[in-house]
């Protein structure tokens, strides 16, 4: 390994260290080859939620101005053209990515998806209905789990499915565990029907006299990111066993600080809640039996009534919509 390997990989195994000890814990478990992949990605997407979001490793973000926080999209976004126009990008974190996507083949439409994710904060968004937050869910996790499959060499629709809905379903138990930490600097993922369902003013989310309420809607999400959990169980079988095992721990640990919220009820943003080091042991044992028991196992279809990523148009049906008279993106 020449020593501009090494210093990209070493700064990406920095970024997971700091930004997140239960992906950090995951992420050894991989075989070598994918490890690195694995972690260079999650420096790229570590780095582009720091830009935007005006923090460190992923903790004490800051409100930064509007026009600031767009310069610094529009910044992103013409890095990761960059990456894949072959042209320098002067950023660690984007030639860690640009080593992924020449390794693994990552299909730039997913990269850019992700930042439309930051595109969503940037602009402010309202999300009225679940399936706003859904769609929100999707760009900034659901499409990180379609490139980590892509890095663990799965390229069928159906598996890619099941990469999703593990993002999907990491992402609404982060929204639980992070609502009054989120409001504090401005946002709101929950929709807006729920709010209003229950009073709650968007404004005032994170007063402590809400908190009641607060917590009834935290423990629908980690409600509604059991079933997306155990769809993402199906793609265990495609995987190689130690890449399957790595995902295994990494879905355990995960959903462990969603029943955690739960248990809390209120008092869940007293402390910022995570896993131990006995709780990350404990699931490293439980996701390897979890990769081992799926393995070979046949599984039922994906269930009809979990929100449906966005499938790609072949040219086909996209001239066939274009004949029929249809808009398509």
């Amino acid at each position: 390994m020449s020593v501009a390997d090494q210093a990209l990989l070493d700064h990406a195994t920095q970024s997971i260290e700091v930004g997140s000890k239960s992906f950090a814990a995951a992420s050894r478990l991989f075989d070598p080859v994918t490890r690195r992949s694995a972690v260079m990605l999650y420096a790229w997407c570590r780095h582009c939620d720091d830009v935007i979001d005006g923090q460190e490793a992923g903790h004490s973000a800051k409100v930064v101005s509007q026009q600031e926080v767009t310069e610094r999209l529009q910044r992103l976004i013409a890095q990761t053209h960059a990456v894949y126009a072959g042209t320098p990008t002067h950023s660690p974190a984007f030639e860690a990515f640009r080593e992924v996507v020449l390794r693994h083949g990552i299909e730039q439409r997913y990269a850019l998806q992700h930042l439309d994710g930051f595109a969503m904060d940037v602009s402010q968004r309202e999300y009225r209905r679940i399936d706003d937050t859904l769609e929100y869910c999707y760009h900034v996790a659901g499409v990180v789990g379609l490139m980590m499959a892509q890095i663990m060499g799965v390229s069928d629709e159906a598996t890619l499915d099941r990469a999703c809905d593990l993002g999907l379903a990491f992402q609404l138990t982060n929204i639980a565990r992070d609502i009054v930490e989120d409001a504090s600097v401005g946002r709101c993922y929950l929709p807006g029907d729920w709010l209003d369902e229950l009073g709650i003013p968007r404004a005032r989310l994170a007063d402590p006299q809400y908190r009641p309420q607060v917590a009834v809607l935290a423990q629908r999400l980690v409600d509604m990111a059991e079933p997306y959990y155990e769809s993402a169980n199906a793609g265990l079988t495609a995987l190689p066993w130690r890449s399957a095992w790595a995902v295994a721990t990494a879905g355990c640990v995960y959903r462990e600080i969603g029943v955690k919220v739960r248990q809390r009820g209120a008092r869940a943003w007293d402390s910022r809640v995570s896993t131990s080091k006995l709780d990350k042991l404990r699931l490293v044992l439980v996701g390897a039996w979890k990769a081992s028991v799926t393995r070979g196992r046949q599984w039922p279809a994906r269930p009809a009534s979990l929100w449906q990523r966005p499938r790609r148009i072949s040219a086909t049906d996209r001239r066939a919509a274009v004949e029929a008279g249809h808009a398509i993106e």
